[in-house]
C-alpha cells in the first residue's frame, strides 16, 4: 500500500485532513498550535483511492522539542510515496512555510501543494503568492468541510495507482488461478478452523498506560529499537494516543502509547481532556494494558484509579515497575508494592509485576512474554462439564447460605458463556439471595482452579426458569 505524509507548519489543518481521509476522529484537533507531537499513521481512502496516511507534527523553531519533531516529519517524508505540503488560505506566506518547500524540494518526493482553510471564493483569489514556494499550483481545498476533495484525488491518483504491465497481468492471472485452488482446497475447511486461523494472524492490542513521564514512550521506543516517539525529561510531551504495528518474536502486535493520565482535579484545560480522553479511548480498545510505574514513586493514588479502570473494563492488566536501574532498595520498593496491590485491588489477585528499564532495556523480554501468557488467560475457556464438577467440589467443601424460606440456596448447574474476560453464570432457582462474599468465594476458587491468576474474571448468578410454572 502506498504511503501519503502530510507536512506543513503548525494550525494548517493537517490533522484535520488526517481525520477526513480517515473516516474517524483519530487525531487530536484543538485551536492551540502545536497539538500533534508524534507522527501518527492510520489507512486512509478518498473516493476509491486506499493508502497510508501520516500525520505529523507542524514546523515550528519556538520550542525545545522543535528538533526532535522535524527530525520526526524527515522520517515520514522518507518514508512516503507522494508529500501533501498543507499551507494555511487564510494567512499570509509564512518562513515556516518557505522552509518546507525548500526542505521537500531537496527530498525529491512527488509534492502536492495543498491550500486549506479555502471556505469562501473570495480567499481562492488569494493564493497566488503561494506559487512563490516552488512546489506548484495550489489545490484549494476545505479539510473541516470536506470541500475540494474532488480535485485532490485527480492529483494524487497518478501517484498511487500503478500501470500495468504485460508481465504484471500475467502475474496477476497466476495469483487469481492460485487463489481459485486454494479455495477448493480449503472449502472443506471447518468454519471453527478458519476461525481459529485468522485469530492467530490478528494482531494483539496491546496500549501502554501510566502517570505523565513514567518513562512510557522510551518504553516503547526501547521495544521498538529506534526513536520512534518524542521524549523529553518534561511531562506531558505524548498527547495523542499513536500505535504502530510491530512485531516480537514473529507475534503481530498493535502497540499503542498514550498521554499521561493526572487527577481530574489537575487537568485545567480542553487540550489535556481531549488528551485524556484519548486515554481512556484507547484502554477500552486494548486487549491487554501494561500500566508503567515510576519505580520512585510507586503505586499512587492515581496509579490505582488507572488500574481498577482497566480491571473494570475487563482488559488484561501487567504491571511495569519502570526505572528500576535507580532503585537502592529494590526489596523493600517491591514488598510495598505488593502490599499496596492485594489491599487496593483485591478483585483481581495476582497481577503481574516486573522490572524493567526501559532505558537500558533491562526486564523486556521478560514483559513481553508474560503479555502473551496472560492473554491466553484472557482468552482461556473452561469445558461445562469441569465446570459444574468444579460447583460440586466448592459447594460440598462450603455450603451455600440459608435463604429467608429456611433452605440453602440451590445451585443448579455452571457454564461460561464468553472469554476476554472469562465470564461465567452460574443458574439457580434464587439467585438474588446469594450473598457477595459467597460469590467472592467461588471467584477466588475459579483463579486458583484454572489457574486464571491476575486475569479479571466475571461470575454472575441467574434465574433459572421453572418449565412448569405456566402449566396448568
Amino acid at each position: 500500500m502506498k504511503t501519503v505524509a502530510l507536512v506543513g507548519r503548525t494550525n494548517v489543518g493537517k490533522s484535520t485532513l488526517f481525520n477526513r481521509l480517515c473516516g474517524r476522529r483519530l487525531a487530536i484537533v484543538h485551536d492551540e498550535p502545536g497539538v500533534t507531537r508524534d507522527r501518527k499513521e492510520a489507512p486512509a481512502q478518498l473516493f476509491n483511492l486506499s493508502f497510508r496516511l501520516i500525520d505529523t507534527a507542524g514546523l515550528e523553531d519556538t520550542t525545545d522539542l522543535a528538533a526532535a519533531m522535524w527530525r520526526q516529519t524527515e522520517m515520514a517524508v522518507a518514508e512516503a510515496d507522494v508529500v501533501l505540503a498543507i499551507v494555511d488560505a487564510r494567512s499570509e506566506l509564512t518562513r515556516l512555510d518557505t522552509k518546507m518547500a525548500q526542505t521537500l524540494r531537496k527530498s525529491q518526493k512527488p509534492v502536492i501543494l495543498v491550500a486549506n482553510k479555502c471556505e469562501g471564493k473570495i480567499i481562492h483569489a488569494g493564493l497566488g503568492e503561494f506559487y512563490r514556494l516552488g512546489l506548484g499550483e495550489p489545490v484549494a481545498i476545505s479539510a473541516e468541510h470536506g470541500e475540494g476533495l474532488g480535485e485532490l484525488h485527480a492529483l494524487l491518483k497518478p501517484h498511487l495507482t500503478e500501470k500495468k504491465s504485460e508481465n504484471t497481468e500475467e502475474a496477476e492471472v497466476e495469483t487469481v488461478n492460485s487463489m481459485k485452488n486454494t479455495d477448493e482446497e480449503t472449502s472443506g475447511m471447518h468454519e471453527k478452523e478458519r476461525e481459529r486461523l485468522e485469530k492467530q494472524n490478528r494482531p494483539l492490542k496491546l496500549a501502554i498506560v501510566g502517570r505523565p513521564n513514567v518513562g512510557k514512550s522510551t518504553l516503547i521506543n526501547q521495544l521498538l529499537g529506534q526513536e520512534r516517539l518524542l521524549t523529553g525529561p518534561e511531562a506531558g510531551v505524548t498527547r495523542d494516543a499513536i500505535t504502530i504495528p510491530w512485531q516480537w518474536r514473529d507475534k503481530n502486535i498493535l502497540l499503542t502509547d498514550t498521554a499521561g493520565l493526572r487527577k481530574r482535579g489537575k487537568v485545567s484545560y480542553d487540550l489535556e481532556k481531549l488528551s485524556a480522553a484519548d486515554t481512556r479511548n484507547a484502554i477500552d480498545f486494548a486487549e491487554v494494558v501494561i500500566l508503567v510505574l515510576d519505580a520512585n514513586a510507586p503505586m499512587e493514588k492515581q496509579d490505582l484509579l488507572i488500574a481498577s479502570k482497566v480491571l473494570d473494563e475487563g482488559r488484561c492488566l501487567l504491571i511495569a515497575l519502570n526505572k528500576w536501574d535507580s532503585i537502592q532498595n529494590p526489596r523493600q520498593v517491591l514488598n510495598q508494592l505488593k502490599e499496596k496491590l492485594a489491599i487496593s485491588l483485591q478483585q483481581v489477585k495476582g497481577i503481574p509485576i516486573h522490572t524493567i528499564s526501559g532505558k537500558t532495556g533491562y526486564g523486556l523480554d521478560r514483559l513481553m512474554s508474560d503479555v502473551f501468557k496472560m492473554y491466553g488467560l484472557w482468552n482461556k475457556r473452561v469445558p461445562t462439564h469441569k465446570l459444574n464438577d468444579f460447583l460440586s467440589r466448592m459447594t460440598q467443601a462450603h455450603p451455600t447460605p440459608v435463604a429467608k424460606n429456611g433452605k440453602r440456596i440451590p445451585m443448579k448447574y455452571m457454564t461460561q458463556v464468553s472469554t476476554r474476560p472469562p465470564t461465567f453464570v452460574i443458574f439457580s432457582s434464587n439467585p438474588d439471595s446469594l450473598p457477595e462474599s459467597y460469590l467472592r468465594y467461588l471467584t477466588n476458587g475459579l483463579r486458583e482452579q484454572y489457574g486464571l491468576e491476575g486475569v479479571p474474571i466475571r461470575l454472575h448468578m441467574r434465574k433459572r426458569e421453572n418449565p412448569y410454572a405456566n402449566k396448568k
